[in-house]
């Protein structure tokens, strides 16, 4: 796996959960399965290690609440110095490169602007993502949670984003020179398109994608409008997955929105505010040609995960492979510039 070192005989029982769960969540697998592999890993977290190795020996380990058969056989092989046969298979399944062809691309890619935790409608703990990332092999990731509108994906009101901008500070200063998460959110373009969040917090990020997410069946004409009016922000840097449009998944499949993509991407190209190429499968957005529009008007781009998942993160394999295959230059893909650069960048609007 690109970016991903495959685990061997000698990993710790916790190790072998959670890579479980990474190689599950990379592979779209479903969300009980993943989430009864990282429940075990919380609860085998917390353990005394006595009490893992007392309960490893007597074969108690399925008495607790949480372990199955299949995560307690993890744990006891792991534990024993075992690879685990079921985490062999799955890094025998799975190694190979999620989309051929962005190879070169992705090896590339240091960060992403684009990512989720469960502050809102994200699976996991922040410093869940980090560790992810950091295995990935990234230098750097934007933590870009939604805004207070967007209730059903519990979006942050100011009084939590600026709790999480204080969690984000001491992550940083823990991790040292190792990793870098910046500080961000995924903000709402509101009908007129305003941005959903108190103007002096957005100050304080040193990141901020904007997406639409509500109405995306409005007018060609006033669509256009509310996106102009948020890529002239002075505090936009990214334009979030900009058609909205869903081609796959549980959610079923959505249209996209209809604005003037011309006029929209040339306003981004002129305030430098980067159009993003979300990765997710069932987004794949924007579509190809109005990637092709973006390349004509000179924007930059930022190829994001979007990822709601550990996993996920490697996602943006999908978007190296697109990038390439359009044709869209390495020097205006943000994503491959340090965090130092991204940050600068950013602000100068």
């Amino acid at each position: 796996m690109l970016g991903l070192t495959a685990l061997t005989p000698g990993a710790t029982p916790l190790e072998a959960l959670r890579r479980i769960a990474l190689l599950l969540e990379r592979s779209r697998a479903g969300t009980y399965r993943v989430q009864a592999f990282r429940s075990a890993a919380d609860l085998i977290a917390r353990m005394p290690s006595d009490e893992l190795a007392s309960r490893v020996e007597s074969g108690t380990l399925e008495d607790l609440p949480g372990i199955g058969a299949s995560t307690a056989a993890v744990v006891t092989e792991a534990a024993h110095g075992e690879l685990p046969a079921y985490l062999s298979s799955l890094q025998e399944k799975h190694s190979g490169f999620l989309a051929p062809g962005g190879e070169d691309l992705y090896a590339v890619l240091r960060g992403d602007l684009h990512s989720h935790s469960d502050w809102s409608d994200g699976g996991s703990s922040i410093q869940e993502m980090v560790l992810a990332a950091v295995e990935f092999g990234q230098d750097w990731m934007a933590l870009t949670d939604h805004s207070p509108r967007l209730k059903v994906a519990r979006g942050l009101s100011a009084e939590r984003l600026t709790q999480q901008i204080g969690v984000v500070d001491a992550i940083n200063s823990a991790l040292g020179e190792r990793f870098r998460l910046l500080r961000g959110i995924e903000v709402d373009i509101l009908d007129d398109g305003s941005l959903d969040q108190d103007p002096s917090l957005l100050e304080r990020l040193d990141i901020v994608t904007a997406s639409v997410h509500s109405k995306l069946r409005m007018a060609r004409g006033a669509m256009t409008t509310r996106m102009l009016a948020a890529v002239r922000n002075p505090r936009v840097n990214v334009l979030g997955h900009a058609t909205g449009r869903l081609v796959e998944g549980s959610r079923g499949t959505r249209p996209q929105s209809e604005f003037d993509a011309v006029t929209v991407f040339g306003e981004c190209a002129a305030n430098n505010v980067a159009v993003e190429i979300n990765s997710r499968p069932e987004r794949c957005d924007p579509p190809d040609d109005l990637i092709r529009v973006a390349l004509d008007a000179g924007c930059l781009f930022a190829i994001d995960s979007d990822a709601h998942a550990p996993g996920q993160l490697d996602m943006k394999a999908y978007g190296a492979e697109r990038a390439t295959r359009l044709g869209v230059p390495v020097d205006r893909i943000v994503t491959t510039w340090s965090a130092d650069r991204v940050v600068e960048w950013a602000a100068e609007r």
